[in-house]
């Protein structure tokens, strides 16, 4: 008997409405200590939230705060204070040091003209400065984002530091004419101006730093002097480096920054830490946090990574015993101990992520999540060892977190207090299991590797009905699905789906040498992984194998295509996310060139072109080469500002597939990029999807 899947395109809406509302933790900043009367103490914790808005097509921040009272060794009281309230038009904000002023970034629409920005200073009842930062004309727009984006404040609280797109030069056309200004003489006519525009200029060409960062091309340092509300240009940055995550050193003597290099060209950025910085070219900084020690001398952390393909590794932290690395894209912003020698993070350990603390003079590692639920823990701040983080599972939603970090050597005793529990979305249960590949799919330098996978279920209806089963490998391919909410899989289970996600050989949280297994083996290695996982959940697990679809965005996508073409009888319907398809034609095209070469195990030069031989390799390796064998129905999503997959790959697959009668359609998201991430797109790519498997599935 076929079991009953949800089929009702107003219930799946439905369904997926109520799930979208579940908000993600972004932020959280702690107040400084207030001592009560009586002798407690007790701080304020401020939070930022992030929700769906499918009415509005946006994704709203909300703030909640909270109260904690402590003794400085455990919490012995928390709970809100007040209700949410929407954030609004906030592009950045930070506290000062002392907690005493709040500076704010904020857009305001202009009434004419373009959107301008502003830069707030708050004091505790009210703001106190409000600076046109637009009007001012010294730089174009103040960067926002986590790559390069900072707001710090001057230790003296009298400055601000953040980094703006450099001031570009008017430019009008050869050709066009200006009437003289207004009482001008005839002397006047024709005299060179300061802010004259060049001619011909108007269309030059500016790099940018690819996906997700296209407004990003020449970044600089500026610095706010609040009393005067004048700006600074910071001068000396070398000619090659692009400045970012800027901070104040100690005593305010001087900046710290990350700087990239652009030389020859700029590369995508985003997801790309190997990027050369003002580290070595082998072990590029991703990001610096400092810390003032007893004696007031500032020490760095630099969180570094070993070429393209490896995890984060400290570079204090020697990394022993079965520890697999750390694996995070960035240090909190905050992450160092009272005692300024111990730093706190969030790191991939296999299928789980969890929170550790690293003694920067011994090198231990301790997990301060062991003894927690198993789940997903992601670090929110530390101040004055007091811990905020979020905790989600597959079917929980990120709940508040805090804790006292214990001292030296008793980490481990780490007591966690929910401040915002969340209930269990029910109807789903989950697991991670481990496999081990076939002697015959050992990798020759890289043996005894194994990989994970986990599994949603379905958990309400009939234990004898089998449900049908979504596969979705993850793309990178050096990423990883943690145990974590995640608000597809999570709807898709609860309409009566299994969801499996495979965590492949390559995926990171699994060592270094499960990371370099992987490049001149795509395609194959992680192919196979994926297929096996498929056939021994489907041999071991109470479901349909005859309803099995692959759901899968960039390298996933490239899994699933490679999926259906070299295993077509397993799969009866496919949905691809800006699928990577074919290499050597996304080599000319995508922010990542060094990508296509790289995974396929070839070495990359700029500026060298590939030869005959390195073409067919790519070739070789992608998916069209099974492309006469597909026969399962196909569903495409193309994101038309995708700059890491350009579109053009899911076009070509798409014009291959109707050109030999195969059941396809394409899906076109203007506005979109590589993540598809709009809330519209996300919302419209979800129903779509499903609506694709009921129909193909035969649910």
């Amino acid at each position: 008997r076929i079991p009953q899947v949800l089929s009702s395109a107003e219930e799946t809406a439905e369904l997926y409405r109520e799930l979208s509302r579940h908000p993600g933790l972004s932020a959280a900043c702690l107040g400084p200590d207030v001592t009560t009367q009586y002798g407690g103490k007790y701080c304020s914790l401020y939070t930022e939230w992030s929700q769906r808005d499918l009415a509005r097509a946006e994704n709203v921040k909300f703030c909640r705060q909270y109260l904690i009272f402590h003794d400085g060794a455990s919490i012995v009281y928390s709970g809100p204070a007040g209700t949410c309230s929407e954030i609004k038009d906030e592009l950045l904000s930070r506290e000062s040091p002392s907690g005493a002023l709040k500076a704010v970034l904020r857009k305001v629409p202009g009434k004419e003209e373009k959107e301008k920005q502003f830069l707030e200073v708050w004091d505790q009842n009210r703001k106190v400065k409000s600076i046109d930062l637009t009007a001012l004309e010294k730089h174009g727009s103040v960067y926002d984002d986590d790559q390069f984006g900072c707001l710090a404040w001057s230790h003296s609280e009298t400055h601000l530091l953040y980094v703006a797109e450099k001031k570009r030069p008017k430019a009008e056309s050869f050709f066009q004419s200006k009437a003289p200004e207004p009482g001008a003489s005839d002397e006047d006519v024709g005299c060179p101006e300061k802010d004259v525009p060049l001619k011909g200029e108007q269309f030059v060409y500016y790099e940018d730093w690819g996906e997700t960062l296209s407004t990003r091309s020449v970044p600089i340092l500026c610095v706010l002097d609040i009393e005067g509300s004048s700006i600074s240009v910071l001068e000396g940055i070398p000619e090659h480096l692009s400045p970012g995550q800027a901070f104040w050193s100690p005593g305010d003597t001087g900046v710290v920054f990350v700087g990239w290099w652009h030389e020859p060209f700029r590369l995508g950025l985003r997801y790309c830490t190997n990027r050369r910085t003002t580290g070595t070219p082998s072990r590029p900084a991703r990001c610096w946090r400092s810390c003032r020690g007893r004696c007031g001398v500032s020490t760095t952390l630099g969180a570094t990574q070993d070429g393209m393909l490896s995890g984060m590794l400290s570079t204090i932290a020697l990394i022993t015993g079965a520890f697999p690395g750390i694996y995070c894209g960035a240090l909190p912003g905050l992450c160092w101990a009272a005692d300024s020698r111990r730093l706190v993070l969030d790191t991939a350990q296999r299928s789980q992520q969890d929170v550790f603390v690293v003694d920067t003079v011994t090198g231990a590692t301790t997990s301060l999540t062991a003894d927690a639920p198993q789940g997903t823990w992601s670090v929110l701040t530390i101040d004055r060892d007091l811990l905020v983080a979020s905790f989600s599972t597959p079917n929980c939603p990120p709940t508040l977190k805090v804790a006292v970090l214990p001292n030296a050597g008793q980490e481990a005793q780490a007591r966690w207090v929910c401040l915002q529990d969340v209930p269990p979305v029910p109807g789903i249960t989950w697991s991670i299991r481990t496999l081990r590949p076939p002697p015959e799919q050992e990798h020759p330098q890289y043996t005894g590797l194994d990989f994970d996978a986990i599994l949603l279920r379905p958990s309400e209806g009939p234990a004898a009905q089998k449900p049908p089963l979504v596969v979705m490998p993850h793309g990178g391919p050096h990423t990883v699905s943690t145990a974590g909410w995640t608000l597809c899989p999570a709807a898709l289970c609860r309409m009566g789906f299994a969801v499996l996600l495979v965590n492949y050989r390559g995926s990171l949280g699994f060592g270094q040498d499960s990371v370099a297994s992987l490049p001149g083996n795509v395609g194959t290695q992680d192919v196979r992984d994926v297929q096996l996982c498929v056939e021994r959940v489907l041999q071991e697990e109470m479901l349909d194998a005859g309803r099995v679809a692959l759901v899968g965005g960039s390298h996933g996508g490239f899994l699933a295509c490679h999926l259906i073409g070299q295993f077509p009888d397993t799969y009866h319907a496919c949905v691809l996310r800006n699928p990577v398809v074919n290499i050597a034609s996304m080599v000319t095209t995508t922010d990542i060139p060094d990508w296509c070469l790289t995974e396929i195990g070839l070495p990359y030069v700029p500026g060298a072109l590939p030869d005959p031989a390195q073409w067919t390799e790519m070739l070789h390796r992608s998916p069209m080469r099974y492309l006469d064998r597909v026969r399962t129905p196909v569903l495409l999503m193309l994101g038309e500002d995708d700059r890491r997959v350009p579109p053009k790959q899911g076009l070509e697959y798409y014009h291959a597939l109707k050109a030999r009668g195969v059941t396809t359609r394409l899906l076109w998201y203007p506005g979109n990029g590589h993540a598809l991430a709009g809330v519209e797109a996300e919302a419209d790519g979800f129903m779509n999807t499903v609506l694709w498997l009921l129909k193909h599935l035969q649910c």
